[in-house]
């Protein structure tokens, strides 16, 4: 599933900031939950990570790293917090290649779909 990013509108995977003590792939969990109303079982193994730019309310661009984990998913929320701030599409590889602009998300999501089942 590729959601829209608040500010520009581009396709990109629900991500965000771990809370306190939070373990990253239980933050990733949760940010599914958040952005695309997304619940399931989260792998502790990462995907892949890569860098983009995030740019502030000042214009200036801060790099952030982000780690892919993937959610096996067994639930669909109808309503969720994000939604009014969000499109979600689920999509299948092909498509999400061709949605997605970083060019090391793309590769992530190409590597993680030729091989699914090894990050249970």
């Amino acid at each position: 599933m590729l959601i829209t990013s608040r500010d520009t509108g581009r396709w990109v995977l629900p991500k965000g900031w771990p809370e306190a003590r939070e373990p990253l792939c239980k933050a990733a969990a949760r940010e599914a939950g958040e952005e695309a109303g997304l619940r399931g079982t989260i792998s502790h193994l990462e995907a892949g990570r890569y860098f983009y730019a995030k740019v502030l309310a000042s214009g200036e661009e801060v790099p952030c790293e982000v780690l892919v984990f993937p959610l096996h998913v067994d639930r669909i929320a109808d309503r969720w917090k994000e939604k009014r701030a969000r499109t979600r599409k689920w999509v299948g590889p092909i498509e999400a290649v061709q949605m997605v602009h970083e060019p090391d998300l793309c590769q992530i999501i190409a590597g993680f779909c030729a091989a699914p089942h090894s990050f249970i």
